[in-house]
């Protein structure tokens, strides 16, 4: 992990950041062929166009910072050290996934790694880390916390308690406001009048930045400040990312509220995995047989975690009663008998 400004990035480091945003759109792509093919449970959500700013923010952290992903943000967490494999199992619902198939998609959390997992809610993440990040201040830790939404969480009462407190407290928090375009089929302009979600800062009195967040650096280096900030007592930073969701609000929308060729448009002129190839080829003289070779790398690393995770067992049913209080115990509901010699459960 970073904590670099983007200028004083190097050379490797920014062909690590190529590696976390080529890997997550990678599985992504892997995880569609999978859903196609019914082997995923539940939905597929992806971050298709949107790469860069969840690889460029969080490798803006340091190891014992603490980030909250959303559902769009898989690159954040890979950062974190969530694997691959862990997330196929994860939509697999294996038993050996991060939840034992009790949870879904990116709803898993790794405090140990260092992010923790959302919750569906728009905006009650924000609040979470507000208290996450204020135990930090309270046990004078040098840590800092960092969490991400979408432009339309912005409108819930849960965004305004959680940054209006952590405002107030000076958490050493920072908060990026991914503007994609749509709250799920809602437009921008249909669900806010501010021209930008930056000026939102102000009403809470915090340090405002905005980036474009298909360009990886310029989101890097926002962040960074926000982090340095953070990290010296100056309280929470707002930023607002720009980008667009190429994809609808999941793999089930098929996006018939997008006006004609906005998509084909985003993808041809900002793709950030394309826009970074081109930085990285022509301004920092990165030959293409060494970004070929991180391709392969990726590849291989996708196909081995789909390997490892198709190869583990589902969960039995008798799993699901064990750790729904802390301790991991084995805890029976009411209507649960235990079975006798040769026989199968019974409710009563």
């Amino acid at each position: 992990m970073s904590g670099k400004r983007a200028s004083k990035l190097t050379r490797s480091d920014k062909l690590e950041l190529y590696y976390w945003m080529r890997i997550t759109r990678t599985l992504e792509e892997r995880l569609v062929n999978l859903h196609r093919q019914n082997k995923l449970v539940g939905g597929l959500f992806r971050s298709l166009g949107q790469e860069a700013d969840a690889v460029g923010s969080a490798f803006a952290l340091e190891e014992n910072d603490v980030l909250s992903s959303l559902t769009r943000n898989l690159g954040s967490l890979l950062i974190k050290g969530a694997t691959p494999a862990d997330v196929i199992r994860q939509h697999t619902a294996t038993a050996d996934s991060p939840t034992r198939g009790r949870d879904l998609g990116l709803h898993f959390a790794n405090l140990e790694r260092g992010f923790i997992g959302h919750i569906s809610p728009l905006g009650d993440m924000v609040a979470v880390m507000a208290g996450v990040t204020l135990s930090f201040k309270v046990r004078g830790e040098k840590r800092v916390g960092l969490v991400y939404l979408g432009d339309g969480a912005t409108s819930t009462g849960a965004f305004h308690e959680g940054i209006n407190f952590a405002a107030v407290q000076r958490c050493p928090l920072v908060v990026i406001v991914e503007s994609n375009g749509y709250a799920y089929s809602t437009p921008i302009a249909k669900q806010s009048a501010a021209k930008q979600f930056v000026d939102k800062a102000a009403g809470y009195g915090v340090a405002g930045d905005r980036a474009d967040g298909n360009d990886v650096l310029a989101v890097h280096d926002a962040t960074q400040r926000a982090v340095d900030r953070a990290r010296a007592g100056g309280g929470v930073t707002l930023i607002e990312l720009t980008t667009y969701r190429r994809r609808g609000h999941a793999e089930h929308d098929n996006q018939s509220y997008v006006p004609e060729g906005e998509v084909e448009r985003w993808a041809a002129e900002n793709d950030p995995i394309d826009r970074f190839v081109r930085v990285l080829l022509d301004r920092e003289k990165v030959e293409q047989p060494e970004l070929d070779a991180i391709d392969a790398r990726v590849a291989a690393e996708v196909d081995l975690a789909t390997d490892q995770a198709l190869s583990s067992p589902q969960p039995a049913g008798p799993d699901a009663l064990t750790d729904v209080y802390a301790g991991g115990s084995r805890v029976a509901p009411h209507w649960y008998r235990a079975p006798a010699a040769g026989r199968e459960s019974e409710r009563s």
